[in-house]
């Protein structure tokens, strides 16, 4: 990991706000919402993915982690059962965040105010842009609740391209637009090597998770994980699948590392926080996978052959 690791000093804060932020539409009455909370401190995966930015931003950044956390939980669990299962419950989500339509449901009412915040903090485009990218989360994970009742195995650029949806990291960076005190040009936001550092940034991230889940996703039978993809388009090991995946996610940081090198002489201060905020998701996910409780107990469950 080339990158400093560092954690927002405004992180007990945030903390204490995504519990209440919780509480306040219910979701942790619901079953087994309060222990995954616990074990997945959300807070602290925003403390190490977002450092630089002010508390009230650090906020938003952790009751989002928060409800895709809930919101993943869900779907994974209806979608296992059945893939239509999910239509009400994702059909909710595009409407509020397309149409502005009202929730019907806790988790509705939940994305709603989670809306209402960032338009609050956001420009109107940083906003659109946050929505947009919030829908593709969204139809994400129908896709995965697809591949996951397929009959036949998925090839590791099958798994990548679901998994980069499911990652539901693209969703916050138009948060660190917002951080900066200036808006970053659309020039910026819309160069050809900015758009590939936004998708390599958020690959890197979200399969060094993957690492770390490989083994418990394994024993559940889960298919959409960059390791697991490995180990059944290469029929090894899931030791030698890991190994393969530390080389793609290794390959995917110095490809970064040399856009970003390229293009950091010619981004204005805005542009350069902006991309700043990516390399934040890439250090943060290797940071908290490593000490969240989430992942504690993943050397003590055996790996199938």
């Amino acid at each position: 990991m080339p990158f400093p690791f560092r954690r927002n000093p405004h992180e007990s804060v945030a903390a204490a706000g995504v519990d209440a932020w919780l509480r306040t539409w219910g979701l942790t009455d619901e079953p087994g919402v309060a222990a995954m909370i616990s074990r997945t401190r959300p807070a602290e995966l925003a403390s190490c993915t977002s450092p630089a930015v002010d508390s009230g931003l650090l906020q938003i950044v952790a009751n989002q982690i928060a409800y895709q956390f809930v919101f993943d939980d869900r779907a994974e669990e209806i979608g296992r059962n059945s893939p239509g299962g999910l239509l009400p419950m994702l059909c909710e989500g595009i409407a509020i965040l397309r149409d502005g339509r009202p929730p019907r449901t806790l988790l509705g009412a939940a994305l709603a105010d989670l809306h209402r915040q960032v338009r609050e903090r956001c420009t109107p485009a940083q906003a659109a842009r946050w929505a947009w990218q919030s829908r593709e989360y969204v139809h994400g994970l129908l896709y995965e609740a697809v591949a996951q009742s397929q009959p036949y195995l998925l090839r590791t650029r099958d798994c990548t391209a679901i998994r980069s949806l499911t990652a539901g990291v693209e969703p916050f960076y138009p948060l660190y637009e917002a951080a900066q005190p200036r808006e970053p040009a659309p020039a910026e936001l819309h160069h050809p090597v900015v758009r590939r550092l936004s998708r390599l940034s958020a690959d890197a991230a979200v399969w060094t998770a993957d690492l770390f889940s490989a083994v418990k996703e394994q024993q559940a039978g889960e298919m959409i994980n960059l390791a697991l993809a490995h180990q059944r388009e290469h029929q090894c090991s899931l030791q030698a699948a890991v190994l393969l995946a530390i080389q793609e996610i290794n390959a995917t940081i110095e490809e970064f590392q040399k856009l970003h090198a390229e293009i950091e002489p010619d981004l204005s201060p805005a542009g350069a926080g902006y991309v700043q905020g990516m390399i934040g998701w890439i250090q943060g996910c290797y940071q908290w996978s490593r000490t969240v409780p989430r992942y504690a107990d993943v050397t003590t469950v055996p790996a199938v052959p």
